[in-house]
């Protein structure tokens, strides 16, 4: 039978000294799904996001791609990240950066153009593309940034926190392009918003303290933890390392 995930951590494990920042997850996100990954600051998901993209090297265990082990560089052409952080040259324009990402990862000059041109369309962003990115707001940035991690066409697409510090409407129009990769590609997401996992995740994992307590729809998640609402579900799984961080 043919492996339908896309990624499969086994027992990853990573270690700075004598603190375990993750500590042997295992995981399966299946071929085109939405998985969101929630914990609080501190909870171990940037260290686990960081191995996952081959950014980080894990102490123990290993990471699958499509269900081979494969090298950076084979990694690099499947996968791509959009960070929190605004990543694109400022004083480029819209369609500059897009071209400029596209040239990074190697693409033919014939696939740059017909890459660049399906992603512009599809984000939009026609009436920005001769606009530098610093003028832009911060919605359009971050559609800009998310359009500069798919204009290399990859299987699996990281994003980490990319609604944070929108307002509400710019927001809810990024749910919504989201929406549209939904099953084309395989997302990573990780958010603080609780609502947003729970609006955009197929399925969830929570984790505390380095460790995955609970993996599962926000539904699932609820009746895991015996309560009435997703954040209250959140709460108990995230369990005593958030009651601490409110005292």
């Amino acid at each position: 039978m043919k492996n339908s995930y896309a990624i499969e951590a086994k027992n990853l494990t990573k270690r700075f000294g004598d603190s375990i920042a993750v500590r042997s997850v295992n995981l399966a996100i299946g071929e085109g799904e939405l998985f969101g990954l929630l914990g609080i600051n501190g909870a171990g998901k940037t260290t686990l996001i960081k191995m996952l993209c081959r950014m980080l090297k894990p102490t123990e265990g290993e990471m699958l791609i499509k269900g081979q082990n494969i090298s950076n560089f084979e990694a690099k052409k499947r996968i791509n990240f959009s960070p929190q952080e605004t990543a694109f040259a400022q004083g480029l324009t819209v369609r500059e950066n897009l071209v400029l990402m596209a040239g990074m990862y190697g693409l033919e000059k014939k696939l740059c153009i017909k890459n660049v041109k399906e992603v512009i369309s599809r984000f939009d962003l026609g009436e920005v593309q001769n606009k530098r990115a610093k003028t832009l707001s911060g919605g359009w940035q971050r559609r800009l940034s998310i359009a500069m991690a798919l204009v290399t066409d990859p299987d699996i697409l990281f994003l980490d926190e990319p609604t944070l510090g929108l307002d509400v409407i710019a927001r809810r129009e990024l749910w919504e392009t989201i929406l549209q990769l939904k099953s084309k590609t395989t997302i990573i997401l990780t958010t603080h918003y609780l609502e947003e996992a729970e609006h955009l995740c197929d399925r969830i994992a929570v984790m505390s303290k380095g460790v995955i307590t609970a993996v599962g729809t926000s539904k699932e998640l609820e009746e895991k933890a015996g309560t009435e609402n997703f954040e209250e579900a959140f709460i108990a799984l995230a369990g005593t390392e958030l009651r601490r961080e409110a005292i």
